[in-house]
């Protein structure tokens, strides 16, 4: 019979019954006679291919967007990405999750065009480059620069034809964007006082730099089941967040009596994902710090053959560390490494040091003498391009040319001699913004928010600054630091289970007939670093015109409250109680004549 066909249609037909089988593979057609067994996976995405296989073969069904990854690599289809962006063309949803492998986020409807988001490791990156963003954001975006809750810069309205010059622009400048979104392993994050910080053990930028480009060079490294953070503590005064990832090392100081020689190593915490009410957990294990490498990939990998292929709401690590438990999971780690990992008790490792809620803003003295750096407020991240410039500017001719990004969404200028430091302060005001430390702007976070997300449920960058506003008029005393965070949805890029004050973006139904208007879930009592929490939940459905109100009415009843000024509102909120903290706050005059 095949030789009534011609060359062509037999190729036709051979490339009929490959795709076939590999829809069968992707859970597209029902399996009817058994089909000859497919050939062993091989190359940069074995893993992957096998680990989708397996859950095919256990009775699952791959998620579309595991279908998607099968179906053409993203990497594989970047010219093609490329070609059709270039004339103009929005993605379709398999190809706007493509393009995140590239960093690039199709972010309509809420704004028809991309956003980038970059990779920079420990968050730290030189004037020129600073500059040389803002530069890009004119050319191919709206004129404007974000910082995000990983010390990262984004740039957004960039049109699909812009996509490619803006991605070949950060090459330019000695930045990239690979594997910055989808299912892969997002920025770096470190000390961002690293290598100038009286305090810290050890300096993280090394670790960061090396841990970053094993990721680059390493194709077998994307295409995880999802997003995966990790990040590196030196143990300094400014807190790195490492317990909201799924991969925490913590530099810690092993005294003597432990199992292993006295010293400074990077103690492993497992499991963070604050925005599913989770921190990572100690495990135990303390390494040495060029052993991080070798330990994360092998952790990852486990994630890699294990991690939940069918349903994205499931398919972080925590829900395998859940479902085995951290021993069994930490024992499939050393098998791929082939050795045990060394652990140390709690009573062998010397406690963390006290970090400053206000490291990350304004003047602060250097390791090394007469040298400060100096931390800048942004309104909640946002810079334009002429300030990015000019804040580039400062760097190069105040301090050491370096621009240290923060998690908290500001950045800071280090390296700036005792001499420099009032002009730098000045130079800053000149621009709109400052350095000085406030009660509630400079621990104010919010993510992109319903503006330029189509997840979030309100505003919160525009909701955080009415709120700033509305403190800092009706409490201008506020003598302490108090981080409130405002996310827009359940991802909580904002973080908002850690903040002493946390606002969850809600639709809040105002009508019989189903109307909406944007609103907040509140919680308080969250922490991080020496006091990590996740923050309790008081208040449901609360209208963001109303939320500026219930943000003083805690703040009010934290400050007649309180034990003294030592206190904080964390401890505050711990000791009164959650329920009792919202009883009182009800009974606020100002809150009680707007209800």
């Amino acid at each position: 019979m095949a030789d009534e066909f011609n060359a062509e249609q037999r190729r036709y037909l051979e490339g009929f019954a490959a795709g076939i089988g590999a829809a069968r593979i992707t859970g597209g057609l029902a399996s009817g006679q058994a089909a000859a067994p497919a050939a062993e996976p091989i190359g940069p995405d074995a893993i992957h291919l096998k680990a989708q296989d397996s859950t095919v073969k256990a009775g699952g069904k791959l998620c579309e967007q595991e279908k998607w990854k099968r179906a053409e690599s993203p990497f594989d289809g970047h010219n093609r990405l490329k070609a059709e962006a270039a004339q103009g063309k929005a993605p379709k949803p398999e190809d706007n999750f493509r393009w995140r492998y590239h960093g690039m986020f199709w972010v309509a409807p809420n704004q028809v065009s991309y956003m980038c988001r970059m990779r920079i490791p420990n968050g730290i990156l030189h004037h020129w480059q600073f500059s040389g963003v803002a530069d890009l954001a004119d050319a191919h975006g709206g004129g404007y620069v974000h910082v995000t809750t990983r010390a990262n810069l984004q740039v957004r309205e960039i049109a699909p034809e812009h996509a490619q010059p803006f991605l070949d622009g950060l090459t330019e400048i000695g930045l990239t964007a690979q594997g910055a979104g989808a299912d892969n392993i997002r920025n770096v994050t470190g000390s961002s006082t690293a290598g100038i910080d009286t305090q810290e053990l050890l300096d993280t930028r090394p670790l960061a730099k090396s841990w970053h480009n094993w990721i680059l060079n390493d194709r077998s490294l994307y295409g995880l089941p999802r997003k995966f953070n990790v990040a590196f503590d030196g143990g300094g005064v400014m807190p790195t967040l490492e317990e909201t990832n799924d991969i925490g090392f913590q530099a810690v100081e092993v005294l003597d009596g432990a199992a292993v020689p006295p010293g400074v190593y990077m103690r492993l915490v497992l499991g963070g994902i604050s925005g599913h009410r989770d921190l990572a957990r100690d495990t135990g294990i303390v390494l040495r710090p060029e052993a991080c490498n070798a330990v994360a990939d092998a952790i990852i990998r486990v994630f890699i053959e294990n991690g939940d292929r069918t349903n994205r709401n499931k398919s972080r690590m925590k829900y395998v560390l859940d479902a085995w438990g951290f021993d069994k999971y930490l024992a499939a780690v050393e098998g791929k490494l082939g050795r045990a990992l060394d652990r140390v008790a709690p009573e062998h490792v010397a406690p963390r040091k006290a970090t400053d809620r206000f490291a990350h803003v304004g003047v602060h003295a250097q390791k090394q003498p007469g040298l400060n750096w100096v931390g800048v407020v942004l309104p909640v991240g946002k810079m334009t391009s002429d300030q990015v410039r000019a804040l580039g500017k400062i760097a190069a001719e105040c301090g050491d040319g370096q621009i240290r990004l923060t998690v908290w969404q500001n950045f800071i200028v280090s390296g700036v001699p005792d001499a420099k430091v009032a002009e730098v302060e000045q130079r800053v005001l000149d621009l709109g913004l400052t350095t000085k430390a406030a009660g509630i702007r400079s621990g104010l976070v919010a993510c992109t928010g319903a503006k330029g997300c189509k997840f979030a449920a309100s505003d919160t960058k525009g909701h955080a600054l009415i709120i700033a506003d509305h403190i800092e008029a009706a409490l201008p005393n506020l003598d302490v630091p108090v981080n409130v965070h405002l996310t827009g949805c359940h991802h909580s890029c904002a973080q908002h289970y850690i903040g002493d004050i946390g606002l969850i973006g809600a639709k809040v139904v105002v009508s019989e007939e189903g109307d909406t208007v944007e609103g907040y879930d509140i919680v308080v009592g969250g922490g991080f670093a020496e006091t990590p929490k996740i923050g309790t939940e008081i208040w449901k459905a609360v209208k963001a015109q109303d939320a500026p109100l219930r943000v003083e009415a805690l703040l009010r009843t934290y400050l007649a409250g309180r034990s003294g000024k030592d206190e904080t509102f964390q401890q505050f909120t711990a000791r009164t109680g959650p329920e009792a903290l919202r009883t009182a706050a009800e009974a606020e005059p100002a809150l009680r004549e707007a209800a």
